[in-house]
């Protein structure tokens, strides 16, 4: 099983079409169909269904779709460790949220960089389930995830602490006094899918079953224009808001009846 296979497998799951999958690696068509020919022979079953009109993974394909990803993601990865050898005493691959990189890590790596000239370092910013999944795949030797890991063979700790506060843009005069529980539920509330156990819990029990919201968003520091840009209130960590509560471009909204609980993140590594 050839990388090569591989790739254009995952490239084809993605177009769905198989001459825009050969214009995107520069082969021919007939190479692409060979490929996968060649690669569904290989695995003993049929990856695509194949008509007329469109190009769809079978069952099978799903399921092994996740799986090539990550033996060309190990591929990649085992090539650039070869090849850093020859330059640098020492190399880390690093994989956080984006949240906890920006708020946490940046000035952690940037200070360990500057005392460690010979040591590379490769950061990977993803989502804390995936993060899991790349450590446990030995994509890396650090993951920095809300999402706490315990596991015999690995190290889980937290590595920081934030508030959760609740902020909208600093001249919407609603609920300068603060707001209630009752209240929240008839607020223009921008949504942010926080995948933080606990935080992400409490959130969605402040609102009704399958309550709808408006605006929804996977990324809290992406949640900020929306917020100084409209009269929506939202939970980010306090870390991310500081700033623009510092010049006002964002306010605080007090919590009258209720309290927001406390934002872990944990830092996991491989046990030797």
């Amino acid at each position: 099983m050839d990388t090569q296979s591989l790739l254009t497998f995952v490239t084809l799951a993605e177009y769905r079409n198989f001459t825009r999958t050969a214009d995107a690696l520069f082969i021919a068509q007939s190479t692409v169909t060979n490929r996968i020919s060649e690669l569904e022979k290989e695995i003993g079953k049929q990856l695509f269904e194949r008509n007329k009109r469109k190009v769809t993974l079978s069952m099978e394909g799903e399921l092994f779709l996740s799986y090539a990803r990550r033996i060309l993601e190990l591929a990649d990865n085992g090539i650039q460790d070869v090849n850093s050898m020859k330059k640098y005493e020492a190399s880390y691959r690093i994989g956080s949220t984006n949240t906890i990189y920006e708020c946490h890590l940046f000035p952690v790596i940037q200070e360990y960089m500057a005392s460690h000239p010979t040591h590379a370092v490769k950061i990977t910013l993803g989502h804390s389930n995936d993060l899991l999944q790349q450590i446990q795949d030995n994509l890396l030797d650090a993951a920095y995830s809300y999402l706490p890991f315990y596991h015999s063979a690995y190290h889980c700790e937290v590595f920081a602490t934030d508030d959760l506060v609740l902020v909208t843009r600093f001249d919407n005069a609603s609920y300068r006094e603060g707001i209630t529980k009752e209240n929240l539920i008839h607020a223009d509330y921008l949504y942010c899918n926080f995948a933080l156990q606990d935080v992400g819990l409490f959130i969605k029990e402040l609102f009704p079953p399958h309550y709808q919201f408006g605006f929804e968003i996977d990324n809290s520091t992406k949640l900020i224009p929306y917020l100084l840009t409209s009269n929506g209130i939202s939970f980010v960590p306090e870390n991310i808001a500081a700033p623009y509560v510092e010049r006002k471009d964002l306010r605080k909204i007090p919590l009258l009846d209720f309290e927001a609980p406390k934002i872990n993140c944990y830092r996991i590594t491989r046990k030797v």
